[in-house]
């Protein structure tokens, strides 16, 4: 399976991307954006192989994560999707389908607001879009947060790549930050979503099933999936697979049907 990957600049930040598999004709390529705290292999390594022998994939890491170092700036959705941009632009993508991952949801989401013709299909897995999603003690706990909350499969990815003092603790409050400051996005927003889009979420995820069917209502003609699981299991992610990987092959062909639909 071919493989290349590199870094797109955009504006001081090195966007580091990875590309499997080869261009299929009269489909775009699918764009993977892990989650907060995530690398490319922490959350999709197993999910990789699957996706690229049907099309090809394109899979990012955010600012500070794995590959990219961290800038002066915050980060933020629109940041991240403005990154994505460059990325694209450098490959020269005119369109993709997109799969984000809890806070990579965020980044998805943005991208499929700010740059409609670019984003075809939709997937927005494990994440919210209000506030309101969660309860109040989410947020207090996310405010509060310290670097021992972080799972450890994460602190050890980082360390790997990234050995030097205070990457990791850079890494955390990016993150931490980026979930406190969060916005979201009113009904009328995500009511612009032009892609076709579907919703996913474990029946034991972050958000309840309840909430991603309200989001999924509000989005045009949005489909629901709710799968048995917990937050990414269902995607092979490792903190929270633990190399259990038959959820995600039960709901691989879920999702490659959408894509393909």
């Amino acid at each position: 399976m071919t493989f290349t990957h590199g870094y797109a600049d955009n504006q001081g930040l090195r966007m580091y991307y990875e590309v499997h598999g080869r261009a299929v004709p009269g489909q775009p390529p699918l764009l993977l954006i892990p989650g907060g705290g995530s690398t490319i292999g922490t959350n999709f390594a197993e999910l990789i192989p699957l996706l690229a022998e049907q099309r090809q994939v394109i899979a990012v890491e955010e600012e500070g994560h794995g590959r990219t170092q961290p800038t002066g700036r915050p980060l933020t959705a629109e940041n991240s999707a403005g990154d994505v941009l460059a990325v694209l632009d450098q490959l020269n993508v005119q369109t993709v389908d997109v799969l984000g991952f809890s806070a990579g949801g965020h980044t998805a989401i943005a991208l499929a607001l700010g740059r409609p013709a670019i984003v075809r299909r939709l997937i927005a897995a494990s994440t919210f879009a209000t506030r309101d999603a969660v309860p109040d003690e989410f947020w207090d706990g996310m405010a509060k947060a310290t670097l021992d909350d972080m799972p450890d499969t994460y602190k050890d990815a980082d360390r790997l790549l990234n050995p030097e003092p205070g990457h990791l603790e850079r890494l955390f409050e990016l993150d931490r930050q980026r979930i406190v400051d969060f916005r979201g996005w009113s009904d009328d927003e995500l009511g612009t979503i032009a892609a076709s889009t579907l919703v996913v979420s474990a029946d034991r995820d972050v958000v309840t099933a309840g909430y991603a069917a309200r989001m999924a209502g509000v989005i045009p003609g949005a489909r629901l999936l709710i799968v048995p699981g917990g937050h990414g299991d269902y995607l092979g992610e490792q903190a929270a697979s633990g190399g259990d990987l038959k959820t995600m092959h039960a709901t691989v062909p879920f999702l490659l049907r959408f894509l393909d639909g």
